[in-house]
């Protein structure tokens, strides 16, 4: 299986850096990973929601741009559907069992995900009704699913 993690903006810290090269590193074992960047836009400070509306679109286009046919896309959303870590990963085996060769993860920048990149999705995935840092929120995915592919293999790790 392929997994893409489609995201804005780039990963400044090290320390986040060292923990997406060893999840990646990880997940090696069970999928092919590949990790998308788009440019993000600057919120100047005191913006507008018209401001933010055009900075998200922009945002989105460049996602957009990076959509592939044959993916299935899972928005990361604050209001998306909340799993446990054994039904993010059924719903990994499912798509799998369906003939899904190809997850995409949309992450969105500071501001989050354009309309229209939400409809583009197929899902949207809730990680908490906490906002999260864009950088962070890659670790945690990669985490996931990282701990999804051991529950499907009867792996230790999960607990």
């Amino acid at each position: 299986m392929k997994i893409s993690v489609l995201c804005v903006g780039r990963i400044k810290e090290k320390f986040f850096s060292d923990a997406i090269a060893e999840y990646s590193k990880r997940l090696s074992r069970y999928c092919t990973l590949e990790i998308i960047e788009v440019q993000d836009e600057k919120t100047p400070d005191g913006a507008g929601e018209a401001i933010e509306q055009k900075i998200k679109e922009k945002e989105g286009e460049r996602l957009l741009s990076k959509f592939k046919d044959g993916c299935y896309y899972i928005a990361l959303a604050i209001k998306g559907k909340k799993l446990t870590s054994e039904g993010l990963s059924e719903k990994i085996k499912d798509l799998g069992n369906k003939g899904v060769g190809h997850i995409g993860f949309v992450i969105g920048g500071s501001l989050g995900l354009s309309d229209e990149v939400l409809q583009k999705c197929d899902m949207h995935l809730s990680f908490s009704d906490m906002t999260f840092p864009h950088q962070l929120m890659r670790v945690i995915l990669l985490e996931q699913v990282y701990r999804s592919f051991r529950i499907l293999n009867n792996e230790p790790y999960h607990k």
